[in-house]
């Protein structure tokens, strides 16, 4: 599972994807558009700036901006930033590797070949989606949300 602190994440990075560059989004906006708590919100943002996904602006006219193409940044990327490692063994962790200290040999072990397979197939689905992927697909639940309700909705 992912934690609050990634949900709340993607929740926040989806707010400043829909924002316009120009008019840096408030903590405060952020805060009462995603329902976050503002003291947590402020760890996730600061996260997410010092790993240059967002830039801040102070002053009367700042804010936050998301600073890179909603396209390049993939899903499993944000969860490292947010969460840390993600995978399921130390062993096979991209960013954090650690020999499992009760493994004689990792070529020949068992549990290590089983989850890194699996471990492979998420990771190819949680590096193919993107934050863009994300914001197509809730613009168009909201599209379909509108036609539901039989109102009359504008291409995307």
């Amino acid at each position: 599972m992912i934690t609050q602190k990634a949900k709340y994440g993607f929740k926040a990075l989806l707010h400043l994807a829909r924002a316009t560059p120009d008019d840096p989004a408030r903590i405060e906006d952020v805060a009462d558009a995603t329902g976050i708590p503002r003291k947590f919100l402020e760890t996730i943002l600061l996260g997410l700036k010092n790993d240059g996904l967002i830039a801040s602006r102070r002053g009367r006219y700042g804010g936050y901006t998301l600073i890179k193409d909603p396209a390049t940044i993939s899903i499993g990327h944000v969860l490292r930033i947010l969460d840390g490692p993600i995978a399921p063994l130390p062993c096979l962790s991209k960013t954090a590797y650690r020999r499992c200290p009760d493994c004689d040999d990792e070529r020949s072990c068992a549990i290590r070949k089983t989850f890194g397979d699996i471990y492979a197939g998420i990771l190819l689905a949680m590096e193919g989606v993107t934050l863009a992927d994300m914001l197509r697909d809730s613009r168009l639940e909201g599209r379909i949300a509108l036609l539901a309700a039989g109102e009359v909705v504008a291409p995307v």
